[in-house]
């Protein structure tokens, strides 16, 4: 099974302690902590956790605020010795409210939780996009690739015609499950299970005769996730 991708932001480094050691109790958890939010902002942009663990009063920072600025598909987990701030915390559609101090059991259930809204998105079998005046729904498993053209994307589908779409790469990206689509390429988006062999510079679908490029700056995620499959 992948390893669950978290993040911690926390000012108090014993918070972040705990927190750690909660995880590596869990097992299968990649977790990256960060007692300057600033620092753990940046990562979040960056790395697109599954789910972040993430304090609300630190220093100049309000969690609330934060909160407010993490990617669609970051699930959110609160953890602070504030219990005034739990109505807001749920408003922002939180995954869990974990009141200081929390054992591992209570951390526990609230990891659970995160899990199974994560596992639930991922069985997400259509999308949503539209073509012109109308909406069109994509089945997931028929996307061979995508391939974005200055402000519009083609959807390349099994046995039937591509969709031209006006959306970005990047959104369309946040539309789908994280673990069966991956970025290439500023202008690729493929499916990993239809990957039959890559190299660091490109790779192979099955069924395409031609090659896609892997561009510089996606190599490395590339590899990764390629190197897990």
């Amino acid at each position: 099974m992948k390893p669950i991708h978290c993040i911690a932001i926390d000012d108090e480094p014993l918070a972040l302690l705990i927190i750690e050691q909660f995880c590596k109790r869990t097992g299968n958890i990649n977790l990256s902590t960060f007692s300057e939010p600033s620092h753990g902002l940046k990562a979040i942009e960056e790395q697109k956790p599954d789910i972040v663990f993430l304090d609300i009063e630190m220093n100049s920072y309000n969690g609330i605020e934060i909160a407010k600025t993490l990617p669609e598909n970051c699930k959110l987990i609160f953890t602070t010795a504030h219990a005034q701030y739990a109505l807001d915390g749920f408003e922002l559609n939180a995954i869990d409210f974990l009141h200081k101090p929390f054992s591992y059991e209570r951390f526990e259930r609230a990891l659970q939780k995160a899990l199974k809204v994560i596992e639930t998105d991922n069985k997400i079998d259509y999308i949503i996009v539209k073509q012109e005046y109308n909406n069109v729904s994509v089945a997931i498993d028929s996307i061979l690739y995508v391939e974005a053209m200055e402000n519009y994307i083609k959807i390349y589908r099994e046995n039937q015609d591509y969709i031209l779409s006006r959306i970005s790469l990047k959104n369309l990206q946040e539309m789908l499950p994280q673990n069966k689509f991956i970025r290439i390429h500023r202008s690729f988006l493929v499916p990993i299970d239809k990957i039959s062999s890559f190299s660091k510079k490109e790779i192979h679908l099955n069924g395409e005769n031609k090659t896609f490029p892997i561009g510089r700056q996606y190599q490395q995620d590339v590899l990764n996730a390629l190197s897990e499959k």
